[in-house]
């Protein structure tokens, strides 16, 4: 009845490791909000603390290293409070820090074996069909072959799924194959957050797509495909992957087995912010101005109420 709504749910706790900027919303600004505002605790450690991101004129800052991250996970270990349900991380730019994160991970299993780690492997994006990396090269192999491994859900884009199959996709067939081996390698979820594939609603729409994998009691498997099409906004935001991933991690946490409709609140609430942001910023810069990287910061404290309980404006395809 009415009572069992009110029971609140176990409490359930993050560990994201990820940037920090003081101003705007990139890493753990862009993920940690709407990870509170949908009920989960959040533990933050900060592997960068900076003025703001990097694609501003100037920035500042310190960057935390893999010995300090350990000091800070030795902390939260002598006081036993080392006990997480999920682990999320993003951009990463050190082989020594990442390999860190792989053995916190792991230990972070052995405390609690219902784990659930969230990794959007950042290393690069396509620009005009052509990719580069944006990552030193030496993080490829640590994400392939110590990473993915450990992780449950990824969120790569296009270009990090080609590199971490070592297959190119043209066609959709092809992306799910690639997903098949990513699964193969690991997590059970996978998505592929953007890509260049012909999207079936036209050349205004971004292609995303999801695979789930689920052993059955029986043993059997059972792989749940889905498609995504959203409406492509014209603008460069930065902190939008941190902010897919962290929603992603919250609804899939919501609708564990799922994930047509986990991806369609995802990314119905990543609209809502998208217009949102873009909208406030075409009226700051003024008419016929470009917005700039200050005026592109995604409006997330705006967005409260669509992050919460969006309203869904794209709708999934089963596969």
């Amino acid at each position: 009845g009415a009572g069992a709504a009110m029971e609140p749910e176990r409490e359930c706790r993050v560990l994201s490791i990820q940037s920090h900027v003081v101003r705007g919303y990139v890493g753990n600004k862009a993920a940690t909000f709407p990870l509170q505002v949908l009920g989960f605790e959040v533990d933050t450690v900060n592997s960068v603390q900076f003025s703001n991101h990097t694609g501003y004129a100037h920035w500042k800052g310190q960057v935390l290293n893999s010995d300090e991250l350990h000091e800070l996970y030795e902390g939260l270990k002598l006081n036993k409070v080392n006990r997480y349900d999920y682990v999320l991380t993003g951009y990463t730019r050190d082989t020594s820090f990442l390999a860190m994160v792989v053995d916190i991970v792991q230990e972070l299993k052995q405390q609690n074996s219902n784990l659930v780690y969230v990794c959007d492997p950042v290393m690069g994006d396509k620009w005009n069909g052509e990719g580069s990396m944006y990552v030193p090269k030496d993080l490829l192999p640590v994400y392939r072959d110590k990473v993915v491994p450990v992780a449950d859900i990824i969120t790569p884009n296009q270009f990090e799924a080609e590199l971490l199959t070592g297959r190119k996709i043209h066609t959709e067939k092809e992306a799910l194959e690639v997903m098949d081996m990513l699964h193969a390698m690991g997590p059970e979820t996978v998505v592929i957050t953007s890509s260049d594939l012909q999207a079936p609603l036209g050349n205004d729409y971004l292609i995303a797509l999801g695979s789930h994998r689920i052993t059955k009691a029986d043993g059997t498997r059972m792989t749940q495909r889905i498609r995504v099409e959203s409406p492509k906004v014209d603008a460069v935001f930065v902190g939008t992957g941190d902010l897919f991933a962290a929603m992603l991690l919250a609804w899939t946490h919501k609708h564990p087995n799922n994930l047509k409709v986990a991806c369609e609140k995802t990314v119905s609430a990543m609209q809502h912010v998208l217009q949102r942001t873009i909208k406030s910023a075409k009226a700051q810069a003024g008419e016929g101005n470009k917005p700039n990287s200050a005026q592109l910061e995604l409006r997330m404290v705006q967005s409260k109420k669509d992050i919460e309980n969006p309203d869904i404006i794209v709708k999934a395809t089963v596969l």
